[in-house]
């Protein structure tokens, strides 16, 4: 019999660890929480950027109540990094307070599979279930293409959708002056990255468009990394993604190209690969990467 895991903890967001890492720039830290991302806000003269919401209604209030201590009367604006619900399923409680700003293809993803991943979501225990309770999915209220800067008054704050990599939709945040990336889930910290490989329900991860899209990333040269999940860092946390991918990529390109097939793929490259970085969380995503890889190169 298989051990059995625990339960995952409340997925809440304390926002007494809000923390600037440039002027005017605060990240509400994930903690370590499972299924907690790293909240943003971003202050300008006129207006402030919220980036990520965390999940349910009741712990985006808590985001936009720590927002608003911040912002105090300035106009609010709302982004996300990707559709997931972890990141933005808090978003109704912004509905009237602030616009929300995403790129059109996120937007389109949320319509297409926000359903189907908050059902999903509430299989994963109590807790997780009752944070999505009463959760309304929200449209937009101005979407754009390729990329579109914000102006919060005397600060620039870059939006740019990067093309299919994590999701669909995946859209990096930089602050421009102060040189701080969010970079959603194309980057995680002490956790092996994140593929949402279900097929047939969803397949719409790039591993190799992925790995070009970190070499942007580093390209930017940017002074603070936020990842999706797990502590700040520096260009560095982007680095080192980008090499465990491309192992990951070309070990599993070799095998798929003896005509190994996928899972006897898994079986030899999944404990290689963990062992790579023992030390890092979320080792299932592991195999998930590799199918992921195969099935792009078998195709």
């Amino acid at each position: 019999m298989s051990e059995q895991q625990p339960p995952l903890p409340a997925p809440s967001i304390d926002p007494t660890g809000i923390t600037e890492v440039g002027d005017g720039v605060w990240v509400i830290p994930d903690q370590g929480v499972p299924l907690v991302p790293n909240v943003g806000v971003v202050l300008g003269d006129d207006a402030a950027l919220v980036v990520d919401t965390g999940m349910g209604p009741e712990i985006g209030s808590v985001v936009l109540e720590a927002a608003r201590a911040k912002a105090g009367p300035r106009r609010l604006l709302l982004t996300l990094t990707h559709f997931h619900p972890e990141h933005g399923y808090g978003a109704q409680s912004f509905v009237g307070e602030a616009e929300l700003v995403v790129n059109g293809k996120q937007a389109e993803e949320l319509r297409a599979k926000g359903t189907a991943y908050l059902a999903m979501f509430r299989t994963f225990g109590p807790t997780i279930e009752a944070a999505l309770q009463g959760v309304e999915l929200v449209e937009p209220q101005r979407t754009y293409e390729g990329s579109t800067s914000l102006d919060l008054g005397g600060r620039s704050v870059r939006l740019r959708e990067v093309g299919l990599a994590h999701t669909a939709g995946d859209q990096t945040v930089l602050v421009e002056d102060e040189r701080v990336l969010f970079a959603g889930d194309l980057v995680e910290e002490g956790g092996f990255p994140i593929f949402p490989f279900f097929p047939p329900d969803d397949v719409d991860v790039d591993g190799s468009a992925w790995i070009r899209v970190l070499g942007e990333l580093e390209a930017l040269s940017p002074r603070v990394v936020v990842p999706g999940h797990g502590k700040l860092g520096g260009v560095s946390l982007i680095a080192t993604q980008r090499e465990f991918m491309e192992t990951m990529r070309d070990e599993t390109f070799a095998l798929a190209d003896a005509g190994i097939g996928v899972d006897d793929t898994v079986a030899a490259l999944d404990p290689k690969l963990q062992a790579l970085h023992p030390d890092w969380g979320q080792p299932e995503w592991v195999g998930f990467g590799i199918r992921s890889f195969h099935a792009g190169r078998a195709g």
